[in-house]
């Protein structure tokens, strides 16, 4: 909490003993390229690579010797994974696609695998590429062209990038990214600095890593207005997809978003399926005891923060423990 206080957050740091020629020279490329074609003539085009990276906000010039060096920032976005984790010792990025039920990953990307980069802009772009490749995408034309770029995928760029710059880089467990069949999780470590309420209204942005986000917004992906989750909601409305979920969990912080691609269901629907996963979940405890929520859900087919909810609806289910360690039980009655 006392790291989110600051006007300037924490990824403005400067890195004092780092220097720009550790940053990975490719990533930085493909940044620049795609700068420039999304914004062609802007005033950061002519300058060389170090004064670039300064305009960004990627490197800024020490107190301590009057060189540029890399920012945090700057490290997060354009650097190696194993100089990012001396800075950010928890950095752990992970992508999971379990598409086919018989094989625990179809495919995975991981930031420490020494097969890639492991930084944040390539790990963007990486997965970006691979969940619009497999998400259900309504075919669209205007005037006889197609329409590649949706309503779809834009909620998509903003989802991935809020989990992004969200993100608490020094907090524990990193940052998660689950494709699976009609459905996209994508957590984060830690808490959502607006207020769960005020993200869900908009109209005010409140970025953990400011400079991060101006490094997105630059290649047009991202909202500065903190209207990001708003045009995620109202996208899966105009779709007829269930609403997405956003769960916040404490000790350690994290943010979690569930993306569903199925249509909604009639409210008794609903009520007819909540009732025969509640009548699982009786069964379930009455022959196991006090249970994690995980093994709950496994049982029952359903995600965790779903499971969560319908034991929270549960009166006669009481709660054992807290956070990491909690579990649930049927109540006894004298």
């Amino acid at each position: 909490m006392l790291r989110d206080q600051g006007e300037n957050t924490m990824d403005m740091e400067v890195l004092d003993d780092t220097l720009l020629e550790e940053l990975n020279y490719e990533t930085i490329q493909g940044y620049r390229n795609r700068h420039r074609t999304l914004k062609s003539g802007h005033p950061f085009e002519r300058l060389n690579d170090a004064e670039y990276l300064r305009s960004i906000g990627a490197a800024a010039v020490s107190r301590e010797d009057k060189q540029l060096h890399p920012t945090a920032a700057g490290m997060l976005m354009f650097g190696e994974e194993y100089n990012i984790v001396r800075h950010f010792p928890e950095y752990f990025l992970d992508y999971r696609e379990m598409l086919d039920p018989l094989i625990r990953w179809t495919d995975r990307l991981q930031s420490s695998s020494g097969e890639w980069s492991g930084n944040l802009c390539d790990f963007y772009f990486r997965v970006y590429n691979k969940i619009i490749k497999n998400v259900k995408i309504p075919f669209a034309m205007d005037g006889g062209n197609r329409i590649d770029d949706t309503p779809v995928h834009k909620a998509l760029r903003e989802a991935l990038a809020n989990c992004l710059i969200n993100a608490d880089y020094y907090g524990t467990r990193g940052i998660v990214i689950k494709n699976e069949p009609d459905k996209l999780i994508l957590e984060n470590p830690g808490y959502i600095r607006t207020g769960k309420a005020q993200m869900l209204k908009g109209g005010e942005s409140d970025p953990r890593n400011k400079s991060l986000m101006k490094m997105f917004n630059l290649i047009n992906i991202g909202e500065r207005s903190g209207s990001g989750v708003p045009l995620i909601l109202n996208t899966w409305e105009d779709e007829g997809w269930e609403k997405p979920v956003i769960e916040e969990r404490f000790d350690p912080d994290r943010t979690i978003l569930e993306l569903e691609f199925v249509k909604k269901t009639s409210e008794e629907n609903k009520r007819r399926k909540t009732g025969a996963h509640i009548e699982k979940i009786q069964e379930y405890l009455g022959e196991n005891g006090a249970s994690k929520t995980k093994d709950i859900a496994a049982y029952i087919g359903l995600s965790p923060a779903r499971t969560r909810a319908i034991l929270a609806e549960m009166g006669n289910v009481e709660i054992i423990g807290t956070n990491t360690n909690r579990q649930y039980k049927l109540k006894k009655y004298e």
